[in-house]
């Protein structure tokens, strides 16, 4: 009995991984096959988290994963010796080597005997010290205050000042375990019992906001992002949006990705005061995700805060609700793992900062390692101190790479006969759209998968390279894309564009004949 019940359980654990039935049936009937021995099970767990989906780490990227073990036992089956992974947004994963001055800052942080060894320049102890003073017991292994270390945080308001010439306040910045759990929390605000919130999302968008929302329970207000427009955004398209999203939510925060991803885009300041005008208009508290504020490729161009222009339009907006974030993860320092960075708050009164303060104090802190790292990030070697000529080159030379390669990507898949790129302004990622055949339709639909997903596993099966299909980032119904991050060493990226290019080619062959 038991094994026949084993038996039916792995059957329907199939059925639901390759979908040949709705997840949620295939999940209720194994639940109730188990006769609800568990008292926590698929069936009885939160239903909002059963519905949640990551597209970066999808069923492409675990293919890959699968592939990659197969490899390293030996497999000699698929046409490739290793997997180039162009999934995800992990600098060092990709090479990326760590900027020397925060890692003597962190380990000097870590083991501070280190520092009375003469190991490290004195801006290094200066700087680690000047942390671990403002930390309980002057070690990283206390709690911080809920909403950060009281230096770091000071750091981050002169760095805020400098960046944009108006003042910042201390007491509204927040340090947070990378920008994603700022997002979270914020947003967590807005969710109401009684009624249906919403969000006013881009899409293309990044999986993380659509995870949040349907964790929450609230809707998706999709804005489509004008792609002949290079991914501008169109206030007639968001009045649309919020019109229809209203017969169905009450819309309350607009999530603002600049630069973009995946689109890579970098919005110009009239684009984006007329997006003030818009949330003011409409009362929308705005979401800013600027982590890609140091990944600016586009000839010319400079990154310019919503805060900047914000203060620059007048008294009329004193009141406007904005929150910015940032990260240690993106940038020039990639120091994903470590979990680090900011987020500020603008307009919200006393008792709402008491609140927000009330929901962080829940958490306890942010890791102490990330506060340090997001410290350097604002407050880096200035000229004349030792460190500050090998931090420039590091950061210089990670920075010029990074332009290399957009541009190389954004020529290399124009290159292509049926695929279309827009420039590479700014972030880590390029969105390409592609022309698929039709007759694919129907392989795709025997795997259960959407066209742009069959498109990107055959991809990984023939070339060994990872990619996320633009289904997973929400696009245009009707068009067709996959995200590919530009971080891979430039030999990598180069054998990504030929290997696209010659798979992109069979593959319409093969499927137009």
């Amino acid at each position: 009995t038991l094994f026949r019940s084993f038996l039916f359980r792995n059957f329907m654990f199939r059925l639901a991984v390759q979908e040949v039935l709705p997840r949620d049936l295939c999940f209720r009937t194994m639940a109730r096959a188990v006769g609800r021995t568990k008292l926590l099970n698929v069936e009885t767990m939160n239903p909002n988290v059963r519905v949640m989906e990551y597209a970066v780490r999808g069923k492409v990227p675990l293919e890959a994963m699968k592939i990659k073990q197969e490899l390293e036992q030996g497999s000699t089956k698929y046409p490739f010796k290793k997997i180039l992974f162009a999934n995800i947004g992990d600098c060092h994963a990709m090479g990326q080597k760590p900027i020397t001055f925060v890692r003597q800052v962190l380990a000097a942080g870590v083991l501070s005997e280190l520092m009375s060894k003469d190991l490290f320049p004195s801006d290094v102890t200066e700087r680690a010290r000047t942390v671990l003073q403002s930390a309980g017991g002057q070690s990283l292994g206390s709690y911080t205050d809920s909403r950060g270390l009281h230096v770091v945080r000071k750091h981050v308001a002169e760095f805020l000042e400098k960046r944009d010439g108006y003042p910042a306040d201390m007491e509204s910045i927040y340090l947070i375990n990378g920008a994603s759990e700022g997002i979270k929390q914020i947003m967590k605000l807005a969710i109401q019992r009684d009624r249906k919130v919403g969000f006013l999302l881009p899409i293309p968008q990044y999986p993380l906001y659509t995870a949040c929302i349907a964790e929450n329970n609230a809707d998706v207000v999709p804005y489509y992002l004008d792609e002949a427009n290079n991914w501008a955004i169109s206030v007639d398209t968001l009045r649309k949006s919020i019109e229809e999203g209203r017969k169905h939510c009450e819309p309350a925060m607009m999530i603002c990705i600049n630069p973009g991803n995946p689109t890579g885009q970098l919005l110009n300041e009239e684009n984006m005061r007329e997006i003030i005008q818009f949330c003011h208009k409409e009362q929308l508290v705005l979401l800013a995700d600027e982590v890609y504020q140091e990944n600016v490729y586009k000839e010319g161009a400079k990154f310019v805060s919503f805060k900047k222009v914000l203060r620059s339009m007048g008294e009329e907006y004193e009141h406007f609700q904005l929150v910015s974030f940032n990260s240690i993860s993106k940038g020039y320092l990639g120091e994903c793992g470590l979990r680090g960075g900011y987020m500020e708050l603008i307009g919200f009164d006393s008792a709402m900062m008491a609140q927000i303060y009330k929901m962080s104090s829940a958490m306890l802190c942010s890791t102490s390692a990330g506060q340090m790292v997001t410290d350097v990030l604002v407050n880096p070697p200035r000229p004349g101190e030792a460190s500050h000529e090998t931090f420039q080159k590091e950061r210089g030379a990670v920075l010029s790479a990074l332009r290399r390669k957009a541009k190389l990507v954004t020529e290399g898949f124009n290159a292509v006969p049926g695929v279309h790129c827009n420039e590479v302004q700014g972030a880590m990622y390029a969105f390409p759209r592609i022309n698929i055949p039709e007759a694919a339709r129907a392989d795709a639909e025997a795997n259960n998968m959407q066209l742009d997903e069959y498109y990107c596993l055959m991809f990984l099966r023939e070339t060994g390279v990872c990619v996320v299909p633009g289904s997973g980032f929400r696009q245009i119904p009707g068009t067709w894309h996959f995200r590919t991050t530009i971080l891979p060493p430039e030999d990598d990226i180069k054998s990504l564009l030929q290997r696209f290019a010659q798979f992109h080619t069979n593959f319409v062959q093969r499927y137009s004949s």
